[in-house]
C-alpha cells in the first residue's frame, strides 16, 4: 500500500514468521494449481503404512488372528487407496472405507487401518454442512455394532470407545479449521470493503475538488477571453495544470491496486512513488483555489514540535480540500474563504470559514461524512455547519503525536 492511511486491521509479521507465512502460501497456491500432487502423497503413504500393518502387525488387535492375509491385504487397500478422493468426495471415501471396516469387524481381523476413516471425517468436517457429520456417524457405527456384537469380549472398551472418540476430535478438528478458514476469509472481506472504501473518498476528494477548481478557472477563461486574452490564455494553462495534479494523484492512489513486485508496467512508476500531500502542500492547494476565482485569506501557522504522522498530514490537507471545494461548488457568486491553521495545547486545530449563501447544506454525499471519518481515524474531531453571520464553518482538531523518547 502506498497511502498513510491504509487501515491495518492485522499486526505486521516480520522475520521468521512472515518467511513461514510466505512458505505456506506458496504450498497452498502449488496444491491449488496442482492438487493431485498432495492427494496422490497422501494416499500413498497410508497405503505403505497399511500394507506393512497387513503383513503381520494387525494380529496384534485382531480377535481372530487366522483370517486370510489375502483378505486383510484388499481390506488395508480399501481402507487406504479411495483416500485419493478424500477431498472432493469425502462421504463417499468414508462410504467405502465404512464398508471395508464392516468385512474386517465381522470376520474379527479389527484392522488399525480402519482409523484412515477420520480423514474424510475431517474433510465432511472442512467442507460439507454440519449435517453431514450425522451421516458420517451413520456409516460408522454399523461395523462398530456387528464388531460388539460378534465379539462382544472387551470389543467395547477396547474397540468401540476409541473409534467414537477418534470421530469427535477429528470432528471437531475439521469444524475448528473450517472456523479459523471462514474468520480469516471474514478479515479479507473486511479489509477489501475498508479498501474500497478509503479508495471511493480518496478518488472523491481527488476529482471533486480538481473538478470545482477546472470548472472555475473555465468559467473566468470563458469571461476573461473576448476582453483579456492573456488572462484566458492564464486560465487555460492553470486548467492544464490542475489537470495533471489530479491525474499524478489519481496514478498515486490506483497504484494500490497493483500486486507488490508487480513487474508490469513501470510508466506510472515517478507518480506511484511520490508522496501524498501533507501540510507542506496546503499553499499548492488555496493557490490552485485562488485561481479559480475564489479570495482566500490564509493563516497558516508552521509544523510545531511534535509533527503529525504523514496519515494525520493528508487527512489535514483532504479536509481543507473537502471544504475549499464545498465553497466552490455551494457558496454561490462573490464568496470568500478564510482558513486558520494553528497548533494549540497539544492539537493541530484547523478553521475554514466562508461568507457565501447557501439554500442547503453543503457535503450532503460523502463529504462531510468522509471528513469525519478521516478526522476520527487519528482521534479527532470535526465540526461543522452554518455561521450566525452567514457562510459557513467547518473546524478540524486532531492531537498531536507524542514525540519519540
Amino acid at each position: 500500500m502506498t497511502s498513510e492511511e491504509t487501515p491495518q486491521p492485522l499486526p505486521a509479521t516480520t522475520g521468521p514468521s512472515r518467511h513461514a507465512q510466505r512458505l505456506l502460501a506458496r504450498v497452498r497456491a502449488f496444491d491449488a494449481r496442482r492438487p493431485w500432487v498432495w492427494d496422490a502423497t497422501v494416499t500413498l503413504t497410508w497405503t505403505v503404512a497399511a500394507l506393512v500393518d497387513a503383513a503381520g502387525g494387525w494380529r496384534t488387535t485382531a480377535v481372530d488372528p487366522s483370517v486370510p492375509v489375502w483378505l486383510v491385504v484388499t481390506l488395508s487397500l480399501a481402507l487406504s487407496v479411495p483416500l485419493y478422493w478424500r477431498r472432493r468426495h469425502p462421504t463417499a471415501v468414508l462410504a467405502v472405507m465404512a464398508c471395508a471396516t464392516l468385512v474386517g469387524d465381522a470376520s474379527g481381523a479389527f484392522l488399525q487401518s480402519a482409523y484412515l476413516q477420520m480423514v474424510p471425517v475431517f474433510h465432511i468436517a472442512l467442507s460439507r454442512p454440519p449435517r453431514a457429520l450425522l451421516w458420517a456417524l451413520a456409516l460408522i457405527l454399523p461395523p462398530l455394532v456387528t464388531g460388539a456384537v460378534r465379539f462382544p469380549s472387551g470389543a467395547v472398551d477396547q474397540h468401540v470407545v476409541p473409534a467414537l472418540w477418534a470421530y469427535a476430535l477429528a470432528a471437531l478438528l475439521g469444524i475448528a479449521v473450517r472456523s479459523r478458514r471462514d474468520e480469516r476469509a471474514h478479515e479479507v472481506r473486511l479489509a477489501a470493503t475498508a479498501e474500497r472504501a478509503r479508495i471511493a473518498r480518496e478518488m472523491h476528494d481527488i476529482i471533486g475538488h480538481n473538478l470545482a477548481v477546472i470548472t472555475g478557472l473555465a468559467d473566468g477563461g470563458r469571461y476573461a477571453a473576448a476582453k483579456n486574452p492573456e488572462r484566458a490564455a492564464q486560465a487555460l494553462e492553470a486548467i492544464g495544470t490542475t489537470s495533471r495534479q489530479a491525474l499524478a494523484e489519481l496514478r498515486r492512489l490506483l497504484s494500490v491496486l497493483h500486486e507488490e513486485g508487480d513487474e508490469g508496467d513501470r510508466s506510472d512508476e515517478p507518480a506511484a512513488r511520490a508522496p501524498q500531500p501533507a501540510l507542506t502542500d496546503l499553499e499548492r492547494l488555496i493557490t490552485g483555489v485562488r485561481k479559480a476565482g475564489l479570495p482566500v485569506r490564509a493563516e497558516l501557522s508552521p509544523p510545531g514540535p511534535a509533527p503529525l504522522s504523514a496519515g494525520a498530514q493528508l487527512t489535514v490537507y483532504r479536509v481543507l480540500q473537502e471544504a475549499l471545494t464545498n465553497t466552490l461548488k455551494h457558496a454561490g457568486p462573490g464568496a470568500t474563504a478564510s482558513v486558520r491553521l494553528s497548533y494549540g495545547p497539544g492539537a493541530l486545530e484547523m478553521v475554514v470559514t466562508d461568507t457565501g449563501t447557501r439554500s442547503t447544506a453543503p457535503g450532503l454525499g460523502h463529504g462531510i461524512t468522509g471528513m469525519r471519518e478521516r478526522a476520527a481515524r487519528y482521534d479527532g474531531t470535526l465540526e461543522t455547519g452554518p455561521l450566525s453571520t452567514g457562510g459557513w464553518r467547518v473546524a478540524l482538531r486532531i492531537p498531536l503525536e507524542d514525540p519519540p523518547s
